[in-house]
């Protein structure tokens, strides 16, 4: 959805005494956090004056002692889908989650439903899956999840809004 903030890292307490605070990171992408890049926050618009990636840590601009940085801690920092794709480099065969989000899930010509979230459980992806009324209708559970690997996805093409997979019927039926 246009417009719409993802969550994208919290910070946290800060460490020493010049106004750096830890950075928990809510994104595969860190390589975004660089010094002079701005993200929304429930405090407005903060712009980084020096991260540490290998510490976990960063400074805003404006925020520069510890008195000041104390009055960031736990808030959260929010990306929009424009910014994102503009500070992300994905590889080939990955996809945004907001680009996923929306897609229908087919399989052998048949519409099994439509992704409606994504949920990570330890380091694997699950797409949340709406089952298609058709398929509900028939006896099978109105939602479903599968997992986002090999084993199940054979394509997904965001620009058709359409992913293809094998042996996700046989998930459905089990669910």
């Amino acid at each position: 959805m246009p417009g719409e903030k993802f969550f994208i890292a919290q910070i946290g307490r800060t460490v020493g005494l010049h106004g750096d605070l830890k950075l928990h990171l809510h994104t595969d992408f860190p390589e975004q956090f660089k010094k002079g890049s701005t993200f929304q926050s429930s405090r407005g618009p903060l712009t980084i004056a020096s991260v540490n990636a290998k510490r976990g840590i960063i400074r805003f601009n404006g925020y520069e002692n510890i008195d000041e940085a104390k009055k960031l801690t736990n808030v959260k920092l929010y990306a929009d889908e424009a910014q994102t794709k503009a500070n992300c480099e994905l590889n080939e065969g990955q996809h945004f989650w907001f680009d996923i989000i929306g897609c229908e899930v087919m399989e052998k010509g048949e519409k099994l439903g439509r992704v409606t979230d994504i949920q990570r459980m330890a380091d694997v992806d699950y797409l949340a899956i709406d089952t298609d009324e058709t398929l509900v209708k028939a006896g099978m559970p109105k939602q479903f999840l599968l997992p986002y690997i090999d084993r199940y996805i054979i394509d997904a093409d965001t620009q058709a809004r359409r992913i293809d997979t094998k042996d996700a019927k046989d998930v459905l039926e089990a669910s």
